[in-house]
């Protein structure tokens, strides 16, 4: 009986309490012209935890804008994904990072239908980015205007927020800031940096750091991460490179010039003849004797392309629109038109040669450019594809020794055995213990010698460019293995480290007001959007709800909340090509599409 009672009065106080509006909750409930919270539209939001920040910000607007909001943050980026692909979401917080340098690269795989990572099937925006893809850098920025009309404002696919920067600390009483680079894609090239004093060259070591001390390869080809990104860019040389602002150029590259022929299909590289491959000799650097020429050039790219060439080959989509790589003998073919230009082949691939071309040679040894003998690769694409160069650029591009590689990769790559077969590249090669075994050859300005769990050993090479602007100034790199990006800073503040890739945005302050420290910073490739559920979504079949979301949306929140350290975007081309587009917040346009949406229900 006593039971009886207290259940009675529980639940009567319930009801005076909970379930019955007064005319005060009622009125609050009553926003956004009279929509009440049951006919609110709900958007789900899943994120995981390293975005809270953004995701509270989104919150707000979107609750301020006449929606519910759902959360759905996840512990780490794996259980984020497995959310994703369950579809548990409206809208999922995304981010991109070009790191080609290249719009193409930041739009294919993921907004055309199949591609890598998208969830979109639109015939018009697939037109689009096929169409920019032909075009060169002076006429496709119209293209890609249109491509971010089509996804951003007619069809609201996805939902810009921001471009981040990027930066690092430099320890500046050790090195010479002006020597140390900061690249919006590429890695960073340690062939510049110097030490202040530059008589410590040979005796004292640069250390920098990486996170991820586990290398996925030495083979560039094979990996396209954060554990090798860095040293396969140094250790290996490429066709062409990026500037630290993403044009294309020779400098620091295998070769003096390039050039495009009319159509966009046949590209030419003018060789140096001052590089050889450095190997490792009882853990020091040696000059192998084979220089790198043409044929290392035709192998490299060939395998690079081929998907099937090495076991877990993660670079082939990169390079998929190389059709054919050989070695020009004929001088006379250089005289074709290139393109954009009334002028040849030939007279820009001899653009500011101290000895113009008199020959062309097939074999490398044979090459010798101040007589005027010189090496020519021609790369032919599978059709117009001037981006192609950018790809050319990117580290899986990378020039390895023919020779070295054949006598390294002995097994036949179908039948090939993890437990017994080690390929070129192979991490255990080079680590310290007993499978110590370094066969690596590197064409590019430093070679690893040895590694442990706590650090990596580079050493110049010893025929690389030498006596020009790219000879490697240091002799020995060191790359710490420090996960924690407070311990790295720590580590950078206390000296033990020179410079600090990575900087958090929440940290320059602590760069910027240590004085023997400089915080170099400059806008990345980077661009964080909502990406929207295209299946059994009220958005995936609402353009109007997607509109209403998109317009919800004030860049100038996250901008404030960053302390001034992120930069508005449309798009992820927005880092690479200025179309003039920009999203700006309106609620007005909310209510318009909110009411559309409700009057379609």
């Amino acid at each position: 009986m006593k039971k009886s009672l207290v259940a009675f009065l529980l639940i009567f106080v319930l009801i005076a309490t909970g379930c019955v509006n007064t005319k005060s909750s009622v009125n609050e409930e009553k926003k956004n012209d009279g929509q009440t919270s049951a006919s609110k539209p709900v958007i789900e939001i899943l994120g995981s935890s390293t975005g809270e920040s953004d995701i509270n910000i989104l919150r707000d607007q979107l609750v301020k804008n006449g929606f519910d909001v759902k959360l759905n943050i996840q512990p780490d980026y794996a259980s984020f994904k497995a959310q994703q692909d369950a579809g548990n979401f409206d809208v999922a917080l995304s981010s991109w990072t070009t790191v080609t340098g290249n719009p193409d690269y930041a739009v294919r795989s993921l907004f055309k239908t199949g591609g890598d990572y998208s969830i979109l099937a639109d015939d018009e925006i697939d037109k689009l980015i096929d169409e920019a893809s032909t075009e060169s850098a002076e006429e496709y920025t119209e293209t890609y205007k249109q491509l971010e009309q089509r996804l951003v404002f007619d069809k609201a696919y996805i939902a810009p927020l921001y471009i981040s920067l990027k930066a690092q600390g430099v320890n500046k009483d050790i090195l010479n800031p002006d020597t140390v680079r900061l690249a919006k894609s590429r890695a960073i090239a340690w062939e510049t940096i110097d030490f202040n004093d530059t008589s410590n060259r040979d005796t004292d070591p640069l250390i920098v750091q990486q996170a991820i001390s586990t290398l996925t390869s030495l083979d560039p080809i094979k990996g396209n991460d954060g554990s090798i990104n860095t040293l396969n860019t140094n250790m290996y040389v490429r066709l062409i490179n990026l500037t630290d602002d993403d044009d294309i150029t020779s400098e620091g590259s295998l070769s003096h010039n390039f050039s495009i022929a009319d159509g966009n299909s046949e590209y030419y590289f003018l060789l140096r003849d001052d590089i050889n491959f450095a190997k490792i000799t009882d853990k020091n650097a040696v000059d192998s004797g084979e220089r790198v020429g043409a044929d290392d050039v035709i192998f490299s790219l060939n395998r690079a392309k081929d998907q099937n060439s090495v076991p877990d080959h993660r670079t082939y989509s990169l390079h998929e629109h190389i059709k054919t790589v050989e070695v020009v003998t004929d001088l006379d073919e250089l005289n074709i038109k290139q393109a954009g230009s009334e002028s040849t082949v030939k007279d820009a691939l001899e653009k500011d040669l101290n000895n113009k071309i008199s020959q062309l040679v097939a074999d490398k040894t044979e090459a010798n450019n101040n007589q005027g003998k010189y090496q020519v690769v021609k790369v032919t694409t599978t059709e117009p594809f001037p981006q192609v160069l950018n790809y050319l650029a990117h580290q899986s591009a990378g020039i390895v020794s023919k020779k070295q590689v054949e006598s390294i990769n002995t097994y036949d790559v179908e039948s090939f055995d993890v437990n017994k077969d080690i390929p070129y590249g192979d991490q255990n090669t080079v680590t310290e213990g007993d499978k110590y075994n370094n066969t690596l050859y590197a064409s590019g300005p430093y070679i690893l010698s040895y590694k442990n769990d706590y650090e990596a050993i580079f050493l110049k090479n010893p025929v690389y460019q030498k006596g020009t602007d790219f000879e490697p100034k240091i002799s020995t790199i060191k790359v710490r293995f420090i996960a924690d990006p407070d311990s790295a800073l720590s580590s950078l503040r206390n000296g033990e480290i020179h410079i600090f890739n990575g900087v958090p945005e929440t940290k320059y302050n602590v760069v910027e007001d240590d004085s023997k420290l400089t915080l170099q910073r400059k806008e990345s490739n980077g661009v964080t959007y909502l990406l929207f559920n295209t299946k059994n979504r009220d958005v995936a079949t609402s353009d109007d709800l997607r509109k209403a979301v998109l317009y919800s949306i004030n860049q100038e929140d996250f901008i404030e909340y960053y302390q001034g350290n992120k930069v508005k975007a449309v798009s992820t081309v927005s880092p690479l090509v200025n179309t003039g587009n920009e999203l700006i917040a309106d609620s007005n346009k909310v209510k318009e599409f909110l009411q559309n949406y409700n009057e379609a229900k």
